[in-house]
């Protein structure tokens, strides 16, 4: 080999010093993974537990349901924080509507009772079910007041009943 042409090579493998060549390629840092040290310290500062044995987490939004299927569930009680990590899948009501009804308690039934009744008005063909919704709506209105009646003038002329 000509030492003169290793000598050449040499110099363009060369990386600092002066006048040697800049690099070709900017390095490209990953950010995910200090974002996810910035996260865990944060939570932890916060004082999070986790929370074994969840298999499904549900969280309803409008029509859309966003489904965690065997998540890492963490909270803080005293810091009003839960944090539910896991790959989601955005499905609509309908489709896991059957599955999660054993799921629901007392209070849920009837916001699921009134989703109900919307599908119903949303449908064609929903005759009847129009008419019992007609009706439930009046139960829900605010009784009209008699001429010349306030609820002070009744509440002083019987005290006994207004309590």
């Amino acid at each position: 080999m000509n030492r003169e042409k290793l000598m050449k090579m040499a110099g363009a493998v060369r990386t600092g010093g002066k006048g040697s060549m800049r690099r070709k390629k900017k390095a490209v840092h990953k950010t995910t993974t200090t974002d996810d040290k910035r996260l865990q310290s944060t939570l932890k500062r916060i004082g999070v537990n986790a929370i074994p044995a969840i298999e499904e987490v549900n969280i309803f939004k409008d029509d859309v349901v966003i489904q965690f299927v065997n998540p890492k569930v963490q909270a803080s009680i005293a810091a009003n924080t839960w944090v539910v990590s896991g790959s989601p899948q955005t499905k609509k009501l309908q489709d896991i509507l059957p599955g999660i009804i054993n799921q629901l308690g007392p209070d849920n039934l009837d916001n699921l009772r009134k989703l109900a009744e919307q599908f119903q008005k949303q449908a064609p063909g929903a005759g009847a079910g129009a008419a019992v919704t007609q009706e439930d709506d009046d139960e829900d209105e605010v009784p009209e007041l008699v001429p010349g009646e306030t609820f002070e003038a009744v509440a002083e002329e019987s005290p006994a009943q207004a309590l």
